[in-house]
């Protein structure tokens, strides 16, 4: 999955909101809170060339996630269960879009219900 092809399937969810942040990271929200990241390394660190995909999950997807080759948890968001794609073959891209939508949902469900009503998660 390339940054376009991950901030276009972003940008599809409902009530999604992007900024640019954390030297040049895709930082993706809903409600104002983060559900995914996508980082470049490479120009500027040639050791790490590629993207680095990072997202919110459930206790037990960090559990099984965390234990597959090429998957670690996220700096600085693992206490929060989130995990780190380190290679561009760790995950299918379907796969890395079923768990962005689980992303999105897990987040989306801890918000209140007005602003889950007002992005227009839940139906009024």
């Amino acid at each position: 999955m390339t940054r376009d092809e991950f901030d276009g399937f972003c940008k599809s969810l409902i009530g999604t909101t992007n900024v640019i942040q954390w030297g040049n990271a895709s930082v993706w929200k809903v409600g104002g809170k983060i559900f995914a990241i996508c980082s470049n390394w490479g120009e500027d660190r040639p050791e790490m060339e590629g993207i680095k995909i990072s997202f919110k999950c459930s206790d037990l997807s960090y559990q099984i996630l965390t234990e597959q080759e090429g998957i670690i948890p996220a700096p600085y968001l693992a206490r929060a269960k989130w995990v780190q794609l380190e290679t561009m073959d760790a995950m299918a891209d379907g796969d890395i879009k079923d768990y962005i939508t689980e992303a999105h949902s897990i987040i989306a469900k801890k918000l209140t219900k007005k602003l889950q009503k007002e992005i227009g998660f839940v139906s009024a």
